[in-house]
């Protein structure tokens, strides 16, 4: 750029380079307008992840480095999302009420101008995917430092839905009440998971202070703003939504908390080219069960993600497997594989194959 230009003169430019963005935009909405009465011709899905995963590898191509890949993906996301999402608007039920990290999770995933639905279970998420009255759910599965949350891995066992993505997000828990002073707080209130992931910190800190426990991180920052006296460990969103204030941020016991969460709707995507395939299986009582699935997966060369035991809830001492796999039920690898495990397994549920989480989705504070 002249060196001679002044800031005036920049800043002129930069507004014509907005208004060329915005145009490019429109025209940008109005295409995918377009595909989306095509594919409605021709019954095709809204969603192709293959297609996004292409934008985004010939983006990060095409950028040579140059502006920071984190913000160009995350602002491409945004771009995205709103394009497909003017096709048909999307509905997502989540564990509210607002301003949870289930909340938050769906935002990341679908953008901002989905419809998001607060529930006051995670088995009602489920329920309203499974009953069509909205399009997808989003639900915890697990935590990096607490492990499976378990209530929704036995909601796998009872509701019909399929998997259709994850999402993993980095947690920070922030102390917030009604004034911002620590003095004021006569009850720390959270859900379990943030309750445990924080309790050294509670106990070095706020000896003193009991904890409650409650059904949601929103629900505990809705009591704080209603109460001068109770603190909650919340999420930044949840500040702003009920208009508290920080006391101690990030008062996590250990950095690198990490939550997966998994959108559950009534169809798994086509194949992306990187994905991740999620069954749910019972074995034959007989010694060594479990040792010959998992050498059948190995024989194949299957990278097997995760494997969580359940107990079933109609028999004692039964349990029900759930095995993540590398591929999609479209490579013949997967399929083949699963088509055994049919045949030799007590129980046999394909949970969905879907879009793996990348590692852009670990890095930021989506607290």
């Amino acid at each position: 750029m002249d060196d001679k230009l002044n800031i005036p003169q920049v800043r002129k430019r930069i507004d014509q380079i907005d208004d060329t963005i915005l145009e490019l935009l429109k025209e940008r909405l109005d295409c995918a307008k377009t595909i989306g009465l095509l594919k409605n011709e021709t019954n095709r899905a809204k969603w192709d992840p293959q297609r996004e995963l292409e934008i985004y590898d010939r983006l990060r191509t095409n950028n040579n480095d140059i502006f920071p890949y984190k913000a160009l993906r995350s602002i491409f996301h945004e771009i995205i999302t709103t394009c497909r999402l003017s096709q048909r608007k999307a509905s997502v039920a989540y564990l509210g009420p607002e301003a949870t990290f289930s909340h938050l999770a769906g935002v990341k995933y679908f953008g901002q101008t989905a419809e998001y639905l607060p529930m006051e279970s995670i088995a009602e998420v489920f329920e309203e995917v499974e009953k069509e009255r909205v399009q997808y759910g989003i639900v915890p599965v697990e935590n990096s430092i607490e492990g499976a949350v378990t209530y929704s891995l036995d909601a796998f066992m009872k509701y019909k839905v399929k998997i259709c993505g994850e999402i993993q997000l980095a947690i920070t828990h922030n102390l917030v009440n009604r004034s911002g002073n620590v003095e004021d707080i006569q009850t720390v209130a959270s859900h379990s998971q943030p309750l445990a992931q924080c309790r050294n910190w509670l106990r070095k800190h706020l000896p003193k202070i009991p904890t409650l426990e409650v059904f949601s991180t929103g629900t505990a920052a809705q009591m704080a703003a209603n109460n001068p006296n109770v603190g909650a460990i919340a999420s930044s969103l949840a500040i702003n939504t009920y208009g508290l204030q920080v006391v101690v941020p990030g008062i996590e016991d250990y950095q690198g908390n990490t939550t997966r969460f998994l959108v559950i709707g009534r169809k798994s995507p086509k194949k992306s080219g990187c994905d991740k395939t999620s069954i749910l299986i019972g074995l034959i009582n007989r010694p060594g069960a479990l040792n010959e699935i998992l050498t059948i997966l190995s024989a194949k060369n299957i990278d097997l993600a995760k494997i969580e035991s359940r107990p079933t809830k109609d028999k004692q001492w039964k349990y029900l497997f759930f095995l993540d796999m590398i591929g999609h039920i479209e490579d013949p690898v997967i399929h083949e594989a699963c088509n055994i495990l049919k045949q030799i397994c007590a129980y046999f549920e394909l949970l969905g194959s879907y879009p793996r989480a990348d590692d852009i989705n670990v890095n930021g504070d989506i607290a």
